[in-house]
């Protein structure tokens, strides 16, 4: 208190000498002619004697005064005039303040629409999606339009919630009542049927080109696509190729072609391998060290048999009641290629009695990884002894031409056990003259094997035949569109093609800016973490950090010839999908031996999630297609889609090392989860108190993605403050609904989410003034909660 007078003592004498001199004169009197309480004669007496002595007095200070004056005028009128200048300037600047926030508030109110031709499709489409701003709370009680937990189904589906729950009368209602309300669109979103409808869109495009690989490669698609000429064509294309071969001894014309020389054909020309299977692939040992070099896999068969794993016997067994459907299938495609019963029943019986041989010796994957069986190195010498059967050289050469193999390259083997077993076998049926020369069961064996592969250039009548074998054994498996079938085919033989045309149509700068943003914006993410102990944080930085992330592109085509090249031999026919698809095969062959010396990883064109390779983090192109992602979208549309997708799937990447160095993924679990038991109970649901540690760590993964998501998106408009919107929505509720449309995404993952993961928009809306309005579904914080998401 006693600073405060010596502060303020400046200030009243700069006051007192800056007033006008008038003013001033008359305020200095009254100080000395204040009224005295008393005074007698003989003081008045004194005071008329020293009156003239402080006149005189008064009259030397004014004097005085005078004499200092011109100097002090000077500053004082210069003090005012810049204190009048300042004051006017703070003024203006206030006024233009206020006009320039009014407009800058107008104009983020007033967002500008996109109306690209792909943003009216997309504004389409949100108006007929569901709005998860509009939802009551009990649209939150079935995840992605899928039931709870029912006392018929004995397990937990797609957003079942809590295992034990009971589904009762109340829930059926309201999951009436919600379903009523949600449109058909509203599935589950599979990122690998809107890429190939994507694909499919291309190939359908008739834009000229001139390129041949190009049109031959639109050519193949079509002619898959008419089914018309394929029943037409009928049984005869496939009898013409099993000619080609040397015939077969069920149509009692066979040539006796060599065992191993057949046996290199099919694999070569027609990716068809009875009794081994052949791709390739790196080792994972060497992997682990950094090295990329590629070997030929050597694996068991894909049987047609139907086997099951006795796990008892530790061996595979072919059951009775398996046989029998088999059996039948098996006279049916004879019959369907013309071979009369009475002689079809030997062969068919001959091919059962050697699949059934082969298949005691196949064992399922878990055994082989369990007993240490998959990737053993040798060469092909060492394999050669270990499986005389085979003409391993002759074979791998003919399979992988024209590239140069000797015995010395090494090979990696996935059931060694199996190899050896299969060798012994053929030599049995090789070197027993009445089973060899005159039926020809092994090269009857090969046949039937090519013709399951062929069947899909086939007429119906095969495919509908192997679709009651697979009803007859208890598989319902779902059809596949024609056009998605005819689309993956496609893809087999003319990858190349593709990948050019799709790369084309990505935006790559637009992609790669959205990939940088929200890499920043998950990096910033994990410091917010909890974690254990410091260590185990700079570990993961650490590792964070040295990955580069970057869109997964191939080498630039430098123009049409180059592309052409690899299919300058190929003659596509508009009326015999049979003959293309022969071609295909072989193609699809030379991308494998092609494979085998590349240096560096070819784009997966069909590849919908990120790829850690060494410290690369690529994502695909494929991730950057409509509806979830294009550049004349608004920002915030690809934010919320795309964005939200590419974080969650780099949690995903490296949740091992996140999950268990941090505290945070079981608080937000549990947090989320408690605001929607609180929620759904409201809404007529009886909420269960807890989810497991998977379901936990799920919900934290997604509720973490859509937090990156925003932070990515918030970053980009420091970079560029435009932005656009549609249906005049704000950018951050159409952030938020584009969300709410591809959260329900099939990944590997989705069965462990517990809830609906658009009540992610519900928890972020309540923690922060993000939300422009309030969600008809509100959480409202609790009085006395700590507790925050």
């Amino acid at each position: 208190m006693s600073e405060t007078p010596v502060e303020l003592e400046p200030q009243l004498s700069v006051q007192s000498l800056s007033q006008p001199e008038p003013e001033r004169g008359l305020q200095s009197l009254p100080l000395f002619q204040l009224p005295l309480p008393t005074q007698d004669p003989h003081q008045l007496q004194q005071q008329s004697q020293l009156q003239p002595e402080l006149q005189q007095q008064q009259l030397l200070e004014s004097n005085l005064e005078h004499q200092a004056k011109p100097g002090w005028i000077k500053h004082q009128r210069l003090l005012l005039f810049l204190l009048g200048f300042f004051f006017f300037t703070a003024i203006l600047g206030l006024i233009f303040y206020m006009q320039h926030n009014l407009h800058t508030e107008s104009s983020h109110n007033a967002v500008m629409p996109c109306v690209t031709p792909a943003c009216q499709w997309a504004s389409s489409y949100l108006s007929t999606s569901t709005d998860p701003f509009t939802q009551p709370c009990d649209y939150f009680l079935f995840t992605c339009g899928s039931d709870r937990l029912s006392s018929e189904s004995g397990g937990r589906q797609r957003g079942q919630g809590i295992p034990g729950h009971p589904q009762n009368q109340k829930e059926k209602r309201l999951k009436e009542q919600r379903d009523r309300r949600r449109p058909t669109q509203d599935k589950i979103l599979s990122r690998k049927t809107v890429l190939l409808q994507y694909l499919r869109k291309i190939l359908e495009t008739n834009d000229s080109s001139g390129s041949s690989a190009v049109q031959k490669t639109k050519e193949f698609y079509h002619s898959c696509l008419d089914t018309k000429s394929i029943e037409t064509a009928g049984i005869e294309p496939f009898l013409t190729l099993i000619q080609k071969l040397g015939g077969w001894a069920v149509s009692g014309q066979w040539n006796k072609t060599d065992f191993n020389s057949t046996l290199g054909l099919l694999m070569r020309d027609y990716a068809t391998f009875p009794f081994f299977n052949l791709y390739v692939g790196k080792d994972p040992n060497e992997t682990a060290h950094g090295m990329t070099k590629r070997y030929i896999q050597i694996d068991q068969p894909d049987l047609l048999i139907p086997i099951e794993w006795n796990s008892k016997t530790q061996k595979s067994e072919a059951k009775t009641e398996t046989l029998r459907p088999f059996l039948a299938s098996c006279q049916r495609y004879l019959a369907l290629l013309g071979s009369p019963q009475s002689r079809s029943m030997i062969h068919v019986g001959m091919f059962i009695s050697l699949s059934s041989e082969l298949a005691v010796a196949a064992s399922p994957l878990h055994y082989r990884l369990l007993k240490g069986q998959l990737h053993q190195r040798m060469t092909i010498k060492e394999l050669q002894k270990q499986a005389p059967a085979i003409d391993w050289l002759g074979c791998l050469q003919i399979a992988f031409h024209p590239l140069s193999l000797s015995e010395d390259d090494y090979v990696l083997l996935h059931n060694l056990p199996y190899i050896i077993q299969m060798s012994h076998i053929i030599n049995k049926w090789l070197n027993t003259h009445e089973l060899s020369s005159t039926s020809g069961s092994l090269h009857t064996y090969m046949v039937l094997n090519l013709l399951h592969t062929m069947m899909p250039a086939m007429d119906a009548r095969f495919s509908e035949t192997a679709k009651n074998f697979s009803l007859a054994l208890g598989n319902a498996a779902e059809e596949v569109p024609r056009w998605k079938r005819c689309v993956l085919d496609t893809e087999r033989g003319f990858d190349s093609v593709l990948t050019h045309l799709l790369s084309q149509r990505t935006a790559h700068r637009e992609a790669e800016k959205i990939i940088e943003n929200v890499f920043a914006a998950f990096k910033s993410q994990l410091h917010e973490l909890k974690w254990t102990d410091r260590k185990s944080f700079r570990l993961v930085m650490k590792k964070v950090y040295s990955l580069i992330p970057k869109l997964w592109t191939t080498e630039e085509i430098s123009g049409e010839d180059e592309l052409d090249l690899p299919f300058s031999k190929v003659t596509v026919s508009t009326q015999s999908f049979f003959s293309n698809y022969i071609q295909l095969l072989s193609l699809w062959q030379k991308r494998r031996s092609k494979l085998l010396k590349a240096q560096k990883e070819a784009a997966d064109i069909l590849s919908v999630t990120p790829l850690l390779l060494g410290n690369e983090l690529l994502f695909p192109m494929g991730m950057f297609i409509p509806p979830i992602f294009h550049p004349t979208y608004p920002k915030a549309m690809n934010y919320g889609a795309a964005g939200f997708l590419i974080a969650k799937d780099i949690f995903h990447l490296l949740i091992p090392e996140i999950y268990s160095h941090s505290e945070t993924v079981h608080a937000v679990g549990e947090c989320v989860w408690t605001h929607y038991i609180n929620v759904t109970e409201k809404a007529g649901r009886d909420g269960v108190s807890w989810i497991s540690a998977k379901q936990q760590q799920e919900v934290w993964v997604q509720y973490s993605a859509l937090q990156v998501s925003l932070q990515a998106y918030h970053q980009s408009l420091s970079q560029d403050p435009s932005d656009t919107s549609l249906s005049g929505l704000s950018h951050t509720r159409l952030l938020l609904t584009s969300f709410s449309q591809v959260n329900c995404d099939a990944d590997p993952y989705h069965h462990s989410m517990p809830l609906e993961p658009s009540f992610l928009i519900a928890v972020i809306c309540a923690k922060s003034n993000l939300c422009p309005i309030s969600l008809q579904c509100s959480i409202k914080p609790q009085e006395n909660s700590s507790q925050t998401c």
